[in-house]
């Protein structure tokens, strides 16, 4: 089941055709052909693989007033590892230059390193000359967006840098240039999400401080920022206390099943996963950690 961030991630490049486009021209360096349009495209690839493999976002840039399509990008979100990817990737590849008749690249975003390296890998297809090397967005190549107007111009590119580098240095301004440029210019609908995503990837310190900020009449001072800095507090939170579960867990030698993991993770009870912290203290099994809270 993907997971919130996956699926945030696959919104930011859904929401911004031409970010693919961006990223592998500003961030990786990679020839990007002149276009006029970038456009979503079907993902959906039933007719090799099963209907739950499919490509999280294709885009096809267009050219000229025929609209004709000049590349491709399969855009895949990689957080895990998964030893099905290097088989359905190529297929991902042949299948949307089939489709649309013109070159087609792989783009892997992943806002972990440790992912980015295991994605980079070459792909020996088995037939002579064939190796897929999937073009990898890391967190290294997610350019720091600091600056007000940059964070207006390219909203979605700003929240991608608060996923990947919200817990550096850099996290206040990151947060700083989201609020006081981007926030202002998005519909309600985006202003609320990606304040949401933003808030939730900084670290605490970079929250406290544009929470001080804001009442200190700082020029982003509004409801709405008040609200989501209070919001993104309560949520970091909850995920610290969740992660403190899931660490005494393991450091304690015991095997955590998926369902319990997801369990923790989910909760939005502060006293249930104070209570989940004690229990994980004192348990023989992670599954009764479960078992004890619904009985």
């Amino acid at each position: 089941m993907p997971s919130v961030t996956h699926e945030a991630l696959v919104e930011l490049f859904k929401n911004r055709p031409t970010l693919a486009a961006e990223m592998l021209h500003d961030a990786l360096g990679h020839p990007v052909p002149t276009f006029t349009e970038a456009r979503v495209e079907s993902s959906d690839f039933t007719e090799i693989v099963p209907s739950d493999r499919r490509a999280d976002v294709v885009v096809v840039l267009l050219v000229g007033e025929q609209q004709q399509p000049a590349m491709a990008i399969v855009v895949e979100v990689q957080l895990g590892v998964d030893p099905d990817k290097p088989y359905v990737w190529p297929v991902y590849v042949t299948q949307t230059r089939a489709r649309h008749r013109c070159p087609t690249g792989l783009l892997v975003v992943t806002i972990d390193a440790a992912m980015a390296r295991w994605s980079a890998r070459p792909i020996d297809t088995g037939h002579p000359g064939w190796t897929l090397t999937p073009l990898v967005l890391g967190p290294q190549g997610v350019p720091v967006v600091t600056d007000a107007e940059q964070a207006k111009a390219a909203p979605e590119v700003a929240v991608l840098s608060a996923m990947a580098h919200g817990q550096s240095e850099a996290a206040e301004a990151i947060g700083v240039a989201f609020f006081s440029g981007a926030a202002e210019g998005l519909d309600e609908e985006h202003r609320a999400v990606y304040g949401d995503l933003v808030l939730s990837s900084l670290n605490a310190a970079a929250r406290r401080k544009l929470e001080a900020m804001m009442k200190s009449g700082y020029q982003f001072q509004s409801e709405f920022a008040r609200g989501y800095v209070a919001k993104g507090r309560q949520e970091g939170s909850l995920e610290a206390k969740a992660q403190a579960v899931l660490a005494i867990l393991e450091a304690r030698g015991l095997e955590v099943p998926a369902e319990v993991r997801e369990r923790v993770l989910a909760s939005t009870d502060l006293d249930e996963l104070d209570r989940w912290i004690r229990r994980a203290a004192t348990i023989g099994d992670a599954r009764e950690l479960l078992a004890t809270t619904d009985s």
